[in-house]
């Protein structure tokens, strides 16, 4: 991760934790999460965490598949941003426990745009058991 302090100061970062793959991957996935402080804004960032991307030898190609890296920006500080290329918070976070399982072991109390809910409420409703349908 010591990549990332080019793009700013990293003020947590999670364990590395493997998780099954998703879609037509074949293998298990190693993710983290970080926090950075950077004064660079979302495109500017996501420009700069694509072409870190190119450097580990990411190719455009098949979605889901297997690859060596994959930066995602899942919040940040200034609310909501959207663009064509970018939207935060990243639209699918709340589904992934990828994600959210090492987002809250850094940052728990992270409140996400619209609605204000924290990163540990969108764990727990993703992970809590439901009732069966009668």
């Amino acid at each position: 991760m010591d990549e990332w302090a080019a793009f700013g100061t990293i003020a947590a970062r999670s364990p590395v934790i493997a998780t099954p793959a998703m879609g037509a991957a074949q293998r298990r996935f190693a993710n983290a999460a970080l926090v950075l402080e950077s004064a660079l804004d979302p495109p500017a960032l996501l420009a700069a965490c694509k072409r870190t991307e190119r450097e580990f030898g990411r190719r455009p190609g098949q979605r889901w598949g297997d690859r060596v890296l994959d930066c995602d920006i899942i919040a940040w500080s200034g609310g909501g941003w959207r663009s064509n290329a970018l939207t935060i918070p990243h639209p699918a976070f709340a589904q992934r426990r990828f994600v959210l399982d090492p987002a809250c072991m850094i940052a728990p109390d992270w409140r996400t745009p619209p609605h204000g809910l924290t990163l540990v409420h969108h764990q727990a409703r993703l992970t809590r058991p439901r009732p069966l349908p009668r």
